[in-house]
């Protein structure tokens, strides 16, 4: 009887995929590729993919600015005399609040990409800061409402937010000669077009055993098509869209925050 454990499973080892380009790395689908790299991380690292759950309610954020009243001269004569009195003395100014998010509940769940959609203007940018811990909190900013991350309050984790997610800013400014996908490849050659040293250091933490190192290597691979994966998740199949089209924004957790 033969009691060795078989060299492949899908269950553990993942979908079989070519590590050729991006294109084969979805060539089944963003499911596959995603169900790859659950596996391979994990054998990597050597520990299993953090999760966590982001949760806020009655969340609103307001703040005190000052605007200019004009209304007390809006119809007056433009004598000369009134002229010179909103010259020397200038418009009233007063102190009004204005609500940039008003008792807002939402949950972002481990596993699931949460697509954000609102008017310019509407807030997401400030949600998005709030939950990352990159809000300018000033003294006329007034933040109500609870948010936690794995049941922990944000209050007990504040100062080391930073730690568990990371926030990618909008960009606007963009290079309008490069398309999509020549733009991803700039980037991905000015980080060195493979795994950074802290990466590998991470990923490196699990590689005591052939799998592995085997994982990791693999790993290595998967990044070194990067540029072409995430053009197949973004869908632009000609990638000669001009990069201005493009703006992202992104939360994710790196770290679970129960540990």
């Amino acid at each position: 009887m033969n009691t060795t454990e078989p060299s492949s499973n899908s269950a553990v080892d993942g979908p079989e995929l070519s590590y050729e380009s991006g294109k084969t790395l979805m060539v089944k689908g963003p499911q596959a590729f995603h169900d790859l790299m659950a596996t391979k991380l994990p054998a990597a690292t050597g520990r299993p993919l953090p999760r966590m759950e982001v949760r806020f309610s009655n969340l609103s954020l307001s703040t005190d600015i000052i605007v200019a009243d004009d209304h007390a001269t809006k119809y007056e004569l433009p004598t000369i005399p009134n002229e010179l009195k909103k010259t020397l003395m200038g418009p009233k100014k007063k102190t009004v609040r204005k609500d940039i998010l008003k008792g807002i509940n939402g949950r972002f769940t481990p596993g699931k990409i949460t697509l954000l959609l609102g008017q310019p203007g509407s807030g997401k940018s400030a949600l998005m800061k709030i939950l990352s811990g990159r809000f300018p909190m000033t003294k006329n900013i007034t933040l109500e409402g609870d948010v936690s991350f794995n049941n922990v309050p944000r209050e007990h984790i504040e100062d080391r937010l930073a730690q568990f997610v990371s926030y990618v800013n909008q960009r606007d400014k963009h290079f309008p000669t490069l398309t999509v996908k020549e733009t991803l490849e700039f980037a991905h050659t000015f980080c060195g077009g493979k795994l950074l040293e802290q990466g590998h250091g991470m990923l490196d933490i699990g590689t005591s055993t052939h799998r592995g190192a085997v994982a990791l290597e693999e790993t290595k691979k998967i990044f070194a098509h990067y540029p072409e994966v995430v053009i197949q998740q973004l869908g632009c199949k000609s990638a000669k869209i001009p990069s201005s089209v493009i703006t992202c924004y992104v939360v994710f957790p790196v770290v679970n925050v129960s540990e």
